[in-house]
């Protein structure tokens, strides 16, 4: 689901990585991106005019001579929307590695978001390599998997000799591969391959337009594996189905939301932990980039480069109550939003029409067959349970154990703004209850925030009231601050408002967050300049200047999805609508109001260059299934709302059940054992529990993450305000330690809810 503007490894994706809340998991190094989840092409440079992949794509002509029709001509901003979600947070578990900073770039260069390879090069023809699993690819392979390093990355989709092209790049040599952690104690050493897991990477092909048999353009979709089973030697027969290489008997196929999400990336930070908290560590997990997005082919890069973007950024962007004219200030944006529209249209020409939900939902579908499966198995997170629920509507029959996290409710993309208004319930009531309440819970020895100013108790209304007042006294002015090595910089109110809504995500950076607002309180702004300068800008002047032809950044796709998706909405489009909207939005949530307005005001353009997505998904999600969705809504999620998830629930009935995740941040990231139960329990044995409706709990509670306290403190469900916790079709096993617990039983808590 769509967040405010941070930029991928900032934040944890809530809801899937256990590595930091689990036992010690060393994850593999991998290779370094010229984007998140990929590498840096070693191909020739794209030419400027960007086409990029298709060098015969179709254009739709606006209205010439470029003036749009008359209820278009009003302007105003289109950034904000692509502040990606999904994205957000998918490297959390990585450790990053850069090179040494370049020291000038040349003007006319191509910026982007390349990192410093820290992977060996690849062996030269010839040398001799101690490699017992032979060539990759294997023979009838759809995906055409390779062992994966910072050379895989999939083929443009106008190379003529596509597969000999993604042959080349495998490397031969197993010390240069990425392997899992060793099965016995998660290390990562290289001293032994045997019983690791291996992250492979490949692609499949797909029709670019599904609806027209006569077009014979592709999108080239990347993915990568994880397999659980490791490879096989080359020399080794067996006719077994186990073993090592073997595919494992279902494939987890994962999505981490946005629109926008990157799965290659999500595979990368989080394939490990999925697996083992879910199967076991006995399935294989996949991850694809979407069509359109990161390393799949052909990507939406509207920016020749990141900077262009940028520049336009602080001038475009400004929340509502900071704008002395409203009005003016949404001229401003709408002016952008078309200018950036264009630049898609004149860089991808009819590409726009080929992203919506229901293509992806049929890529998805591609990918299950190329699996081999019957069924898709899946875990999708965010904007990827709409993606579900859209699978699940048009291919009822292939629908297998499939978890959604975070769940939205399709229907509500249907309509104007639906995509942002229908998602604002929580972010108000997590800042309340959960970043402040819990804050004076846990005490000043671990969030700042509950220090004393004035020697009385910190109560949750004065808490309030204070950062109230900081945070008002932006709007008039913003703080004027010198931060070494960028020099001067501002702290304005809609950076702040928007940081405060990404925290909302992932509790378990609210310490930082909390110190970054008590120094701010205090007059120190050098954490929230710090934040602000790697959160703010796409492109990162700090990293070596990448070569001619890489890969930009692909922030617009997610309002290309989210436009496409509402194409048809019968809401009125005029300014006047768009203003009270806006207005409408910021008085329901001064936290979420504003970001979720800007991913859905650029939609009033995209009939201009677009005027028809080639399919829309316009059913019903009430078909009977063979196998229940396994639904998870959290209580506090800012961007998901529980309430989606019931109304989604009451129409799949029987062919759904719902987990009430009883705990802060977006999707189950707060981990609950009761939760990972039920959902181990789903994947591996396809069990759901008897009643529609079940309530698990947080192990933990924000803050407080790993810290060992009185049992009798913060244990009794009296805290949530909601009756002792029954699982219905499930044994629930008595807790007797002295930690954290997830739920309450007969007055006891439970650690683990076994079958």
């Amino acid at each position: 689901m769509f967040h405010p503007r941070v930029k991928a490894g900032e934040l944890a994706v809530a809801g899937t990585p256990r590595a930091d809340r689990e036992a010690p998991l060393t994850l593999p190094d991998r290779p370094s991106p010229a984007r998140l989840g990929a590498a840096p092409s070693m191909s020739p440079p794209e030419p400027q005019h960007s086409d990029g992949d298709f060098t015969a794509m179709e254009k739709l002509q606006p209205p010439p001579p470029y003036s749009p029709p008359r209820r278009r001509q009003r302007r105003g901003w289109f950034l904000a929307a692509t502040l990606v979600a999904g994205t957000i947070t998918l490297a959390a578990l990585l450790q990053w590695k850069f090179g040494p900073q370049s020291q000038s770039c040349d003007a006319n260069a191509r910026f982007g978001d390349v990192l410093q390879s820290t992977s060996h090069s690849v062996v030269a023809p010839g040398a001799l390599v101690d490699n017992p699993y032979g060539q990759f690819p294997k023979p009838n392979d759809p995906f055409r998997l390779l062992p994966c390093t910072e050379k895989t990355v999939p083929p443009k989709t106008n190379d003529t000799r596509p597969e000999q092209t993604w042959a080349a790049t495998f490397d031969p040599d197993p010390s240069h591969w990425n392997w899992g952690p060793a099965a016995s104690n998660g290390s990562n050493s290289t001293g032994s391959y045997e019983g690791r897991g291996i992250f492979l990477c490949g692609y499949l092909d797909v029709p670019l337009d599904y609806t027209n048999k006569s077009d014979p353009r592709i999108a080239r979709l990347a993915v990568t594996k994880y397999q659980v089973s490791g490879l096989a030697h080359a020399n080794a027969y067996t006719n077994s189905t186990t073993g090592p290489g073997k595919k494992s008997e279902r494939t987890i196929v994962i999505n981490p939301g946005g629109p926008g999400g990157s799965g290659t990336s999500y595979a990368w930070s989080s394939a490990v932990s999925i697996t083992r908290r879910f199967s076991d560590a006995k399935y294989d997990v996949l991850g694809f980039d979407p069509r359109g997005v990161n390393i799949s082919r052909p990507a939406v890069e509207c920016f020749p480069r990141d900077t262009d973007r940028d520049k336009w950024y602080l001038y475009t962007y400004q929340h509502r109550e900071v704008s002395p004219s409203p009005r003016a200030q949404m001229e401003i944006t709408d002016a952008f939003n078309e200018a950036a529209f264009r630049a898609c249209f004149e860089r991808h020409g009819d590409l726009g029409r080929f992203l919506t939900t229901a293509f992806v939902a049929r890529d998805l579908d591609e990918i299950r067959k190329a699996l081999d499966e019957p069924d898709l198995t899946g875990y999708l997170v965010s904007y990827g349970t709409g993606i579900g629920q859209t699978y699940a509507g048009m291919f009822p029959n292939h629908v297998g154990r499939m978890i959604l996290d975070g769940t939205e409710y399709v229907r509500d993309h249907r309509t104007r703004g639906g995509f942002g208004w229908t998602a604002l319930d929580n972010a108000t009531d997590a800042w309340r209850d959960g970043f402040l309440g819990e804050c004076l819970n846990a005490g000043p020895e671990y969030c700042a925030l509950a220090k004393s100013r004035d020697g009385k108790p910190v109560t949750v209304r004065d808490l309030m009231a204070r950062l109230e007042k900081t945070l008002s006294s932006l709007i008039a002015r913003p703080i004027p601050w010198y931060l070494d090595p960028v020099g001067a910089t501002l702290i304005t109110r809609s950076f702040l408002i928007d940081s405060v809504y990404s925290a909302m995500y992932s509790p378990r950076r609210w310490p930082t967050f909390a110190q970054l607002l008590y120094d701010l309180e205090g007059g120190n702004a050098t954490l929230a300049a710090s934040r602000f300068e790697v959160s703010a800008w796409w492109y990162d002047p700090s990293l070596p200047c990448p070569e001619p032809g890489a890969v930009q950044s692909d922030a617009e796709v997610t309002n290309l999805v989210i436009c496409s998706d509402q194409y048809d909405s019968p809401e009125p489009d005029t300014m006047d609508w768009w203003e009270e909207l806006w207005g409408r939005m910021t008085k329901t949530s001064w936290i979420a109001g504003n970001s979720r307005f800007h991913s859905v005001f650029p939609c009033r353009h995209y009939s201009t260059f677009w005027p028809k997505p080639a399919e829309v998904f316009r059913g019903d999600m009430n078909h009977t299934l063979k196998t229940p969705v396994l639904l998870v809504a959290e209580t506090y999620d800012p961007a998901t709302p529980l309430r989606n998830g019931r109304r989604l629930h009451a129409e799949m009935g029987w062919n759904a059940r719902l987990v009430v995740h009883h705990g802060y941040g977006h999707a189950s990231g707060d981990t609950s054992n009761c939760t990972d139960a039920i959902a181990k329990g789903y994947i591996l044995e396809g069990k759901v529990p008897e009643t529609l409706e079940v309530d698990c709990y947080a192990n933990e509670k924000p803050y407080l993450y790993g810290v060992v306290r009185n049992s009798t403190a913060g244990t009794t469900p009296a805290e949530f305000g909601v009756p002792e916790l029954t699982v219905p079709g499930f044994k629930v096993a008595a807790w007797r330690g002295t930690g954290p617990v997830d739920g309450w039983a007969d007055g006891k808590g439970i650690d683990q809810v076994v079958f």
